[in-house]
């Protein structure tokens, strides 16, 4: 995941920069030559999927590509370390000397906006009309990912950051029945915890406080209403967002000892330490995966997930996409490639070992199971809500500033100057 300070010096980094999306070991890839062996040409894949899972996913969305595109060889691009903002930081300066890969990784979203502007992008549009994607992605993903009705980038895969862990064990022993399903009933059941000497909610280093702060905005003003806040000329003074940063400060006071970063944050949960987490669905593989790539835990009884209080029915996601650079060296490959990130074969290709769902809204739902198959319900009919911090509703100088501003809050526990900064950071950097 990003770290606090990357997200603030790295001008193009993501919300995710995820774990979700990507952090694995290896090295930075070398460049590519102009073709591959026999004379195929190489099209050069960017991102920064390296680890368990997300490199296996990508692996199999690269055979269905050289299967249907024989003239073409992939070319494997990815770059490891630091959760994708080294990818990015390296991507930032090919883009300035005019050498871009032929496609990249990028969350679709606000974060895009700055490429977008500077003009390192096609628009996508002639490609969702030949494959007619709006029809297969939900209307509402559409929306929020165009741009003066265009599109700069294809989704493969959603994940969710409106999520809920908890320790079923440690619900029980205080008293709690199930979780939570408003913010009233959250605060309660932290106290119950409390009282039993558990820590009530746990969280990572910084950028989880913001994490939880938008699941917060969003189970206390709707979906209707945290969306309007990133409108031009949203009122972030409203009594609403008052009302909303107050639910924000109260539920951080049940907050443990900061942890490093989500993962051990999370595996306190896991382990019955804690009895809350708010943290996105990549923490799903994290429990769930054997103890060489996780913690080997059993859902349901080690763990378990609801909808973050007061958020039921929407989902907010973020996700990865690739895009279209101007000036690729290989621009056919690219679409060749964009077109099966697009497809249904390649995204169920991908999101199983990924440990994320599609986008598309015909995926084979066999496929998905446990958590997933809970997912892709919820996607199918939820309403949609774009995060803050994984890249969907601000941009990074706008994510910037709301960092900060909850940086100092953390510090001076000040409610009110946090609505003022988290004002005067809208008004500077709206869209």
């Amino acid at each position: 995941m990003r770290r606090w300070l990357a997200a603030v010096s790295i001008t193009m980094a993501s919300v995710l920069g995820l774990a979700a999306c990507g952090g694995g070991g290896g090295q930075t890839a070398q460049s590519p030559t102009a073709s591959g062996g026999g004379g195929k040409q190489q099209v050069e894949v960017f991102s920064w999927w390296t680890g368990p899972g997300e490199a296996d996913g990508l692996q199999e969305m690269r055979k269905i590509f050289e299967q249907q595109n024989p003239n073409y060889t992939f070319f494997d691009a990815a770059v490891a370390g630091g959760s994708g903002d080294k990818a990015k930081a390296l991507l930032q300066s090919k883009l300035q000397a005019s050498t871009p890969p032929d496609t990249f990784q990028g969350h679709a979203g606000a974060e895009l906006q700055g490429y977008i502007k500077a003009g390192n992008l096609e628009d996508l549009t002639f490609l969702y009309d030949e494959l007619k994607l709006k029809d297969v992605f939900p209307a509402q993903l559409v929306e929020q990912i165009s741009v003066e009705g265009k599109i700069y980038s294809v989704p493969v895969n959603i994940h969710r950051s409106n999520v809920l862990w908890f320790n079923p064990a440690v619900l029980k022993d205080a008293g709690v029945a199930g979780a939570p399903k408003t913010i009233e009933e959250f605060v309660a059941a932290l106290e119950k915890v409390k009282a039993k000497g558990k820590i009530p909610l746990s969280i990572g280093s910084e950028w989880t406080v913001t994490h939880l702060m938008e699941n917060v905005l969003l189970g206390s003003m709707g979906t209707d209403a945290y969306n309007a806040l990133f409108k031009p000329g949203a009122d972030w003074n409203s009594p609403q967002v008052t009302t909303a940063l107050q639910n924000f400060a109260k539920i951080m006071t049940y907050a443990g000892d900061p942890q490093d970063d989500w993962q051990p944050a999370a595996k306190q949960v896991a382990d019955g330490e804690a009895a809350f987490n708010v943290m996105g669905d990549w923490a799903y593989g994290y429990f769930h995966n054997p103890p060489d790539g996780g913690l080997g835990k059993t859902s349901k009884t080690d763990f378990d997930w609801a909808p973050v209080p007061g958020t039921a029915g929407t989902y907010m996601w973020l996700s990865d996409s690739f895009t279209l650079p101007k000036g690729a060296k290989n621009r056919d490959g690219a679409v060749a490639w964009l077109k099966v990130a697009a497809s249904k074969e390649g995204q169920d290709a991908f999101n199983p070992k990924k440990g994320s769902i599609p986008a598309r809204k015909d995926a084979d739902q066999a496929l998905y199971t446990d958590y997933l198959a809970d997912a892709l319900k919820d996607w199918s009919s939820d309403k949609l809500a774009g995060s803050i911090q994984h890249g969907v509703s601000v941009n990074q100088p706008w994510l910037a500033a709301i960092n900060e501003a909850v940086g100092l809050f953390l510090a001076s526990k000040d409610v009110k100057a946090l609505q003022q900064a988290l004002s005067d950071a809208a008004k500077s950097n709206a869209q």
